[in-house]
């Protein structure tokens, strides 16, 4: 295991952390999986009150005994912003309580995922966070989130943070100025859930196995985060001690991208431009705004995973969380587009949009999906 700096927090975290969300299952399947995370290297634990009985279930494994010291785990549980600072000071009381703890090494705001939540947290909720710091309850205040690019930028900029959750993967680079001022900000930097939000890479396709070779598409995923050194951690969300051997097993391997590595990261984007042609969205965001809510670039970029690299699973587990997740996974579904053409002028591809958001809803769309906990 290498650990790394979580920014201005100076803790100095496993390369993984391990994801509390998927260890619902019972108790003692959860004290496991911790307890062996924790044997293998891991020293930072990610929980959340929204994630159903998961601060309880790592309350028992804490209070079971895990071979380190308190001094020694570092446990971040995330609470989602609230309007008013009382109601966030009682929220952190009852997640230490169900914890069975003193205090959070590190609480995140859960999903500051608009403006308003932005607004929330600073003429709100940050006043029962620094109470609670200078209580001695809380040690490091971030934040998650699941909001555009120009929302977390601006919450990187306010100075109220130490680090920060977000998504940045192979597959989605959308976030890569985030992650490049979070490091000039000294922020920590956490990245959500690479095996599962970066691609399913856990179960891919045929192709893009065949394209990764020799290396598993997860493995190669994971390579690329590692191997940059803006990034602290990486969330591990094992649903069970046996997920936890993939991941661990090259949890050494953090140093710059080999020419083989290169190489192949080449050749998926070569074979991409190739099979997509003319058809290709180069996610570059210009032909937002939608009139009719539609996340263009997000459902273009499902089509192009789905096109290139027959990642359909994938693109229909995404896809159809648009309408059924709220403000964490914005946008309506593409078969909403009414063709009014507001997005062909701006676009630099001159793409064929509204035809290809109906291509991509015919491919995906089925049905409805929430969030896992919900």
């Amino acid at each position: 295991m290498r650990y790394r700096r979580f920014g201005k927090t100076n803790l100095w975290l496993s390369v993984f952390s391990l994801g509390t969300m998927r260890y619902l299952d019972s108790e003692d399947n959860a004290i496991e999986t911790v307890r062996q995370a924790v044997a293998q290297g891991v020293n930072h634990i990610e929980t959340a009150r929204g994630y159903g009985k998961s601060e309880e279930y790592l309350g028992a494994a804490l209070s079971a005994g895990l071979g380190l010291p308190r001094s020694q785990l570092y446990i971040t549980s995330k609470i989602p912003p609230t309007v008013q600072a009382d109601t966030m000071r009682r929220h952190i009381d009852e997640s230490l309580e169900r914890l069975k703890v003193d205090y959070l090494d590190c609480l995140a705001i859960h999903g500051l995922n608009t403006w308003e939540h932005l607004d929330w947290v600073e003429n709100g909720c940050v006043s029962a966070v620094q109470q609670a710091i200078a209580d001695g309850q809380v040690r490091h205040f971030g934040f998650s989130t699941h909001g555009s690019l120009e929302l977390i930028v601006k919450a990187i900029d306010s100075g109220l943070f130490e680090f920060v959750n977000l998504h940045y993967y192979y597959f989605f680079q959308r976030n890569a100025p985030a992650v490049e001022l979070a490091a000039q900000k000294d922020l920590g930097v956490f990245i959500i859930s690479p095996a599962d939000k970066g691609g399913r890479l856990f179960a891919p396709p045929t192709k893009l196995k065949d394209l990764c070779a020799p290396y598993s598409p997860l493995a190669l995923s994971y390579r690329f985060l590692l191997s940059d050194r803006r990034i602290t951690t990486l969330s591990l969300g094992a649903a069970n001690p046996s997920e936890l051997s993939e991941a661990l097993s090259i949890a050494d391997r953090d140093y710059p991208l080999t020419t083989e590595e290169l190489e192949i990261l080449e050749d998926l984007e070569s074979h991409q431009s190739t099979i997509l042609g003319t058809d290709k969205c180069s996610q570059c965001y210009a032909c937002l705004p939608c009139p009719e809510n539609i996340n263009i670039p997000e459902v273009l970029r499902l089509r192009n995973l789905a096109v290139a690299y027959d990642m359909t699973d994938y693109g229909q587990y995404r896809y159809r969380m648009f309408e059924n997740a709220g403000h964490w996974f914005p946008g309506v579904k593409a078969n909403r587009c009414t063709s009014c053409g507001e997005c062909l002028p701006r676009c630099p591809e001159n793409l064929d949009i509204p035809s290809l958001l109906d291509d991509t809803h015919q491919r995906l769309n089925g049905p409805n999906r929430r969030r896992l906990w919900e």
